[in-house]
């Protein structure tokens, strides 16, 4: 095994550790952990597996290996971006609809203060 498999797979190792750490400590959602689990775990396989880039390069028809490696991971990136996108929309419609509801009951308290203070 080369210096820089071994640099590599200690490197992925670690940042599964500080992947498990901000989701024990609440601050990494476990849905969003799943990308970023799967993507080092992929990089940790073809760590192990030096030819593996070259074998599925070639299955997908790309010249350059490290072609298919960008590829792969502006993929990957956009599909993120796409959940992100969805996620954000959905909390910008939720808070919306919250801040509606509290300026109706804001609304409605201050008419009931003043029927109290008629009667």
């Amino acid at each position: 095994m080369t210096r820089i498999q071994i640099i590599t797979i200690a490197i992925n190792f670690i940042f599964i550790a500080y992947i498990a750490r901000l989701i024990t400590k609440g601050k990494l959602r476990e849905e969003y952990a799943i990308v970023w689990c799967f993507c080092t775990l992929m990089l940790i396989v073809f760590s192990f597996w030096t030819k593996g880039l070259e074998v599925m390069s070639k299955v997908f028809g790309v010249f350059d290996p490290p072609n298919l490696v960008f590829t792969a991971f502006i993929f990957i990136i956009l599909i993120y971006l796409l959940h992100l996108s969805v996620v954000s929309s959905k909390s910008h419609h939720s808070i919306t609809r919250l801040t509606q509801e509290i300026a109706m009951l804001k609304e409605k308290m201050k008419r009931d203060e003043q029927e109290r203070k008629k009667a």
